[in-house]
């Protein structure tokens, strides 16, 4: 059993705000190095939170050797680089979401990967919430019967201020924009809980605010805000000639919904964003709570269920690096992350010809 955890930061707005403080608080877990573009930014986050060491320059804490699992909290233009570097330097890694800007560089970092004997993840925290693995087994176990219909309707008034300054989450080129930040997650769940992929995607995004302040100016929006999407899934187990019904809002309010919804031919159920978990057979006309515990969020970050994630996350990946094991029951891997990153450019790709995209024909074809 290895006594600590030397855990490396790069990125300090989500990793400040979620990760960090669930790292904090993990037996044998120690912060070593927290990292930022902005040097001062990691010198503030390295002095509040503990850290060893802080540095302006990522190399320094993938270079690190008492540095074990470096985390990639960055704009995903820069997560292809930093993780075939800390693959190289023989570092476990989690990156967030999405993988990568597309199949190409997710290909190439899931190649780096293979055979290194690491923990190699990606940050769907939301696969930890207890009420989401309840659900899962409920499916598995066939408590809906076969599943017809999945749904899932995210709105957050977050961005819909047009006075918020313009950052990378504005710019295409940085990998900005709702459908890599929150389809991607629609995107892994539906895999995760049906053991299914997307045969085919119908893909709509809009730049509902299309200017943002920068600089004494205004600076054009290259990103979306909003994502919608039509989805046929591939015949498993659980499903057949399955369907489904995306619909990601970051402007719209008053309030933060976060809602899935899984139909089946013997009942339903239904995840709200902390985790409570609702199910409804066949002949109900409402829903029924389900016992399940939630778990905790993290004091004075907006509880929209991806904390409470995180803080179930966390000690699995300690645990697991001090036990030497490189799997994490219900964790994704960069495999799944692939998979995911596919999904994605088949989405843009559908937005490009409006139509919908088949996602058999679309590898077939490269």
């Amino acid at each position: 059993m290895k006594d600590r955890v030397g855990i490396g930061i790069i990125g300090t707005g989500f990793a400040r705000k979620v990760q960090i403080p669930a790292f904090a608080g993990c037996a044998g877990a120690e912060l070593v190095s927290v990292a930022s573009g902005n040097p001062s930014n990691a010198q503030a986050v390295a002095e509040e939170c503990g850290f060893k060491h802080h540095t302006g320059d990522w190399r320094e804490t993938v270079a690190r050797e008492d540095v074990d699992l470096v985390c990639i909290t960055t704009p995903p233009n820069l997560h292809r680089e930093m993780t075939l570097a800390a693959l190289e330097h023989g570092k476990h890694v989690l990156c967030e979401k999405p993988m990568a800007m597309n199949v190409a560089e997710a290909e190439e970092m899931a190649a780096a990967a293979r055979g290194k004997g690491l923990l190699t993840l990606i940050d769907f925290e939301l696969r930890f919430q207890p009420g989401r693995q309840t659900a899962r087994a409920l499916i598995r176990r066939g408590d809906i019967g076969t599943v017809r219909h999945a749904k899932w309707n995210f709105r957050a008034p977050h961005r819909g201020d047009p006075s918020i300054p313009w950052n990378w989450w504005s710019d295409a080129e940085q990998g900005g924009g709702a459908l890599g930040a929150i389809n991607s997650h629609v995107i892994d769940s539906f895999r995760w809980f049906l053991d299914t992929e997307v045969s085919s995607v119908f893909c709509q995004l809009q730049s509902h605010v299309k200017q943002r302040p920068h600089n004494g100016g205004l600076r054009d929006v290259t990103t979306d805000d909003e994502a919608n999407m039509l989805l046929r899934f591939v015949d498993s187990d659980l499903c057949t000639d399955a369907t489904g019904l995306v619909s990601v809002s970051m402007v719209e309010g008053p309030d933060y919904v976060s809602i899935i919804e899984i139909f089946g031919t013997d009942g339903a159920l239904m995840i709200d964003h902390v985790g409570r978990l609702f199910t409804a057979p066949n002949g109900e006309k409402a829903w029924t709570l389900a016992e399940t515990p939630i778990g905790q969020t993290i004091p004075g970050y907006p509880d929209t269920g991806f904390a409470r994630g995180f803080m179930e996350f966390a000690p699995k990946i300690v645990e697991a690096i001090r036990g030497g094991h490189r799997s994490i029951e219900y964790a994704a891997t960069f495999e799944d992350g692939l998979q995911v990153q596919r999904i994605l450019d088949a989405a843009r790709q559908s937005d490009d010809l409006r139509q919908a995209v088949n996602l058999s024909q679309r590898a077939a074809t490269g």
